[in-house]
């Protein structure tokens, strides 16, 4: 770390060291100031003339110096300890730092890291849910994850006990990535007998923790933590979880976020099904039954080499139907577009879709829009 990056690390966390000082304020002060040295130099009263600044706290910032060797000396401590942990500390600005998080309302402006980040990465997919997953939970947890990560795509959950701990498990057996956002210091693992799959995960993917080493797991942690579940990925997948489950609120986290929600439809008559299934009743949450459902709906925001890539099963074809197969993609095409890509009539078209939709090779979406299977 050079000696500007230190420098300017010592600055961030003294103003996030004073109370009444978060993100958005400090991006208000950046927007003024436009770097956190002239804001800690300022006099007092052009503090004032930036908004949300009040007086209590433009007196704040004016005494925050006199804690400045202490943080200094607290954070050299600390960057020798995450040095030897192989860790890594990475800022808002950094140009490592994940670009969907920087997307959401209130980032964090500091993330501690285990593992590295690679370009696969950009395309991830939260599944969060109970901690007491019943049978089908568990079944369906493997199969989504492990399914997700056969196409490339990251599995984003918080390595709690149950639905988490399955997902992560999963992606890395199917030889997937995986990153795990948790509510403790890098060097405090919960639960503790995921120690081994902390590890896994830490040469397989990325450990993410926004808290300082040596943070216990407290409970005001975890709403921090699943911001940034929802906020690192493109999406969220809900299996099973209670009406008042830390899953629920992963799910509001993703709606506030402009994210996709998609849930499991679960069990009527057992409780940790009743959020997942509230969200798809509320129409908050997609119901999604397969792989596809999900990857249809992210289509427009992944990489075509991260999208649907389903080898087309060997059914003989007449030759009007191959003709129009063989105009259809992964991406969705309307009827009068297959039309004059075949130069059929549109009626024709329509009866061959028809067939190749019985022999599993196309689906039909809403607008006679329609896409390989």
């Amino acid at each position: 770390m050079s000696q500007t990056n230190f420098d300017n690390l010592v600055y961030l966390r003294l103003l996030l060291s004073i109370e009444g000082i978060g993100p958005l304020k400090i991006f208000s002060l950046l927007s003024r100031f436009h770097s956190l040295d002239r804001i800690l130099h300022t006099d007092y009263y052009s503090l004032l003339q930036v908004e949300g600044i009040s007086k209590t706290l433009a007196a704040k910032i004016k005494l925050s110096s006199d804690s400045y060797n202490e943080i200094k000396s607290n954070l050299i401590s600390e960057l020798e300890k995450l040095n030897s942990l192989g860790g890594r500390l990475i800022t808002f600005w950094d140009e490592d730092y994940p670009e969907l998080l920087k997307k959401i309302y209130f980032p964090p402006l500091i993330i501690y890291t285990l593992g590295n980040f690679i370009e696969q990465d950009k395309y991830s997919l939260a599944i969060v849910g109970t901690r007491q997953p019943s049978s089908y939970g568990k079944i369906e947890t493997e199969k989504f994850s492990s399914e997700l990560s056969e196409k490339k795509i990251t599995v984003v959950s918080g390595l709690a006990r149950g639905i988490d701990s399955i997902a992560h498990e999963s992606a890395l057996k199917s030889n997937g990535r995986t990153i795990a956002v948790i509510g403790s210091g890098l060097d405090v693992i919960y639960p503790p007998e995921n120690k081994k799959l902390f590890s896994q995960i830490k040469e397989n993917g990325v450990i993410i923790s926004e808290f300082e080493l040596g943070t216990k797991p407290d409970a005001q942690n975890f709403p921090r933590r699943n911001r940034i579940i929802s906020g690192i990925s493109l999406g969220t997948l809900i299996i099973e979880t209670k009406l008042n489950g830390g899953a629920m609120q992963t799910a509001a986290y993703a709606l506030d976020q402009n994210r996709e929600i998609f849930a499991v439809p679960g069990n009527l008559n057992i409780p940790q099904s009743e959020g997942s299934n509230a969200l798809i009743q509320r129409g908050e949450a997609k119901l999604v039954t397969c792989v596809e459902d999900i990857l249809l709906e992210l289509n427009l925001k992944l990489k075509p080499e991260v999208g649907i890539n389903i080898p087309r099963p060997s059914v003989e074809l007449t030759l009007f139907e191959e003709k129009v197969f063989n105009v259809l993609t992964n991406e969705s095409k309307q009827i009068d577009e297959i039309a004059s890509l075949t130069s059929m009539a549109t009626s024709d078209c329509l009866v061959n879709l028809l067939t190749l939709e019985f022999k599993g090779l196309v689906k039909q979406l809403p607008g006679k829009m329609f896409i390989r299977y």
